[in-house]
């Protein structure tokens, strides 16, 4: 695979973090690399079901995140992602006020479904939740560029550094 350029990889991330979801969620993609990415969330009252503990959309919204995050250098340009397939296994309960870290794997990339899996954890290292994710590869949807159109971003620098 071509060398990631750094650039693009921050500005890609400056634009996902921008979105309304991720505002919403309290949300960041924090790294973004060949194969994996790394997702953070600030717990709050509002991510929390009436029993007080989190609710299992934050858990599923969390992985789903950053799985689909840690295919996407494999793509080539003009191609994105839609998921197909997510399965959750919830672990433990997590409370609010506290930050939770979410690191995104790519297991698989094919030409036209990537297998990726994610793992919640709190600070401590403690596993909160795992999952996996099946993606489709789409072409011309659903593309980094339909991101930084939604989001009022910047052109995007290149994806890949000449060699």
């Amino acid at each position: 695979m071509p060398e990631l350029n750094p650039e693009h990889l921050q500005a890609v991330i400056s634009a996902i973090n921008n979105g309304p979801f991720f505002k919403l969620m309290s949300m960041t993609v924090e790294e973004l690399g060949d194969g994996y990415s790394v997702v953070a969330i600030e717990i709050g009252k509002k991510h929390m079901n009436p029993f007080g503990g989190l609710h299992g959309g934050v858990y599923s919204s969390a992985l789903d995140t950053a799985a689909y995050w840690s295919a996407y250098c494999d793509l080539p340009d003009g191609n994105g992602l839609i998921s197909i397939d997510l399965k959750v296994d919830f672990l433990a309960p997590v409370s609010p006020d506290h930050k939770i870290i979410v690191t995104g794997n790519r297991i698989k990339a094919g030409k036209t479904i990537f297998l990726a899996e994610a793992k919640m954890c709190n600070q401590a290292g403690k596993v909160l939740a795992h999952g996996t994710s099946k993606l489709m590869v789409t072409h011309d949807k659903q593309t980094i560029h339909d991101v930084i159109e939604y989001v009022g971003s910047s052109k995007l620098p290149a994806k890949f550094l000449k060699s």
